[in-house]
């Protein structure tokens, strides 16, 4: 399309009154000025060889203010941003010119900064990115819930139960335990060669102890300890050795607690029993168990080598634990009463490379009713008297039964005269078989049924006589014991 010769003043939107300064914004390219072709025609799209602009009038260059700051201060190299360049005459723009808008131009010149060239994100990368966005945010709101939880004022209090009733029934282990702890006390005991420890309980207010005899046997010094902690010294009164029972004394002592005595021909296979003591001196130990058996006859000590410190009892066999240092302790019933005192242990033989030192379930005590007579006697004489027959034992004798032997100690007779023995009809070689109809398999075993006894009680006998039984009634003598 041609445009006709312009002759009007140019649009006011384009026109600048003279002398007036630029009005234009920064960057905003200044009106392409008009061409003359010499007064013809001219092309409005051509450009280059097709037809050259005539230069611009140059607008007057506003000049600020010393105290109108400039937007741009132009080098001395670069010409202001607001003038127009001159065109060389050959019409080639000048080095450096700055291309600017041409609203006739059929392709319009624009120079437009698009930055780097930005590529999209990936979806391994979008997933990364998420993941540890994830990761991130959980980090931050566990930190966040915990700083909050420590800070937070309320306490942190994890669901329990409530205090319940602290009572026991009587007949349980924490019954009976609480009953009978008062009244049970520890003994630590010095000799002249070594020291050790038992345990022992309260048998009167005026502080008598029963214990082990092998407890006490070569004290010098002996300190009893009650449940309380308190801690006392304490006498000797008097021992015993074949029957393994001792008493002590302890003086000004306030708010003893004796244990109650019960009767141990009561006890049956399977009664529930309860042991307390001071295993490997662990003070107030309490265990629990059933009797296991009844009438088990027990041999005990024999260190010195003549046999007068061997005890025998006719024992009551639990599977309470019982260890060292539980010697001389209570053995209870379910009503907390003291059927037996704990003396012995049965370990594993000696030449088991296994052996166990400690209880294995086979513990053995004296029955109560031995122990009651045998503690009343050492209380009021300080011995103890032994029931006899009156006869001496082949102990060799290896066949089933007791044998009275040929001679006694010193060539003296085996049977003494005036005895009880020989005033029931027993004779040299006589084999005894059962007592009170219960049977007898050695020497040892007779004694233990013995002295199960009190002197003075009467006794049945079988005996095997030139391979025919008699039954013979004994009346039981009495001994001094050691």
């Amino acid at each position: 399309m041609a445009d006709r010769q312009q002759t009007e003043p140019a649009p006011q939107w384009w026109s600048r009154p003279e002398g007036t300064a630029d009005s234009r914004r920064d960057g905003v390219p200044a009106p392409r000025p008009e061409t003359h072709d010499g007064g013809g025609d001219h092309g409005a799209e051509g450009d280059g060889a097709a037809g050259q602009a005539a230069p611009a009038p140059e607008a007057p260059v506003h000049e600020p203010s010393a105290h109108e700051p400039s937007a741009h201060e132009p080098s001395a190299h670069e010409a202001p941003a607001h003038e127009a360049p001159a065109h060389d005459p050959a019409g080639h723009e000048p080095a450096g010119h700055e291309v600017r808008y041409d609203p006739w131009g059929a392709q319009p010149l624009q120079v437009v900064d698009r930055g780097r060239d930005r590529r999209g994100f990936r979806l391994w990368q979008v997933a990364a990115l998420a993941a540890v966005t994830a990761l991130l945010a959980g980090g931050i709101g566990g930190w966040v819930g915990v700083l909050a939880e420590r800070q937070s004022s309320t306490r942190l209090e994890l669901p329990q139960a409530a205090v319940a009733d602290k009572g026991r029934a009587p007949d349980s282990v924490a019954g009976i335990a609480a009953t009978a702890l008062p009244g049970v006390v520890t003994l630590h005991v010095r000799g002249a060669k070594s020291s050790g420890t038992g345990t022992g309980f309260v048998l009167d207010p005026q502080g008598h102890i029963l214990t082990n005899n092998h407890v006490v046997a070569d004290a010098k010094e002996i300190a009893v300890t009650f449940s309380t902690g308190e801690s006392v010294t304490a006498e000797l009164v008097g021992r015993d050795s074949g029957y393994d029972l001792a008493v002590v004394k302890v003086s000004g002592v306030r708010g003893l607690r004796p244990l109650s005595l019960g009767n141990s021909e009561n006890v049956k296979v399977g009664d529930p029993v309860v042991a307390i003591g001071a295993p490997f001196d662990l003070s107030n130990t309490v265990t629990a168990g059933i009797i296991s058996a009844t009438g088990r006859p027990v041999t005990a000590g024999g260190d010195k080598g003549d046999g007068s410190d061997i005890s025998y009892v006719d024992a009551l066999q639990t599977d309470a634990p019982i260890n060292p240092g539980n010697s001389g302790g209570p053995l209870l019933d379910a009503r907390a009463h003291v059927v037996g005192i704990n003396s012995a242990i049965r370990g594993a033989d000696k030449d088991d490379p296994d052996r166990q030192g400690g209880s294995i379930g086979l513990g053995f005590a004296i029955p109560i009713n031995q122990g009651k007579r045998v503690a009343e006697e050492l209380i009021a004489t300080g011995r103890a008297t032994h029931p006899v027959i009156g006869v001496t034992l082949d102990m060799d004798y290896t066949g089933d039964g007791a044998r009275v032997g040929d001679k006694g100690e010193d060539g003296k007779p085996s049977v003494t005269a005036g005895g009880p023995g020989a005033r029931a009809g027993i004779r040299p070689g006589d084999v005894i078989t059962k007592v009170d109809g219960q049977r007898v398999r050695g020497g040892d075993e007779l004694i233990i049924k013995i002295r199960a006894h009190r002197p003075g009680d009467p006794l049945t006998l079988t005996v095997l006589r030139d391979g025919r039984e008699r039954t013979l009634d004994v009346v039981l003598g009495s001994a001094n014991g050691s």
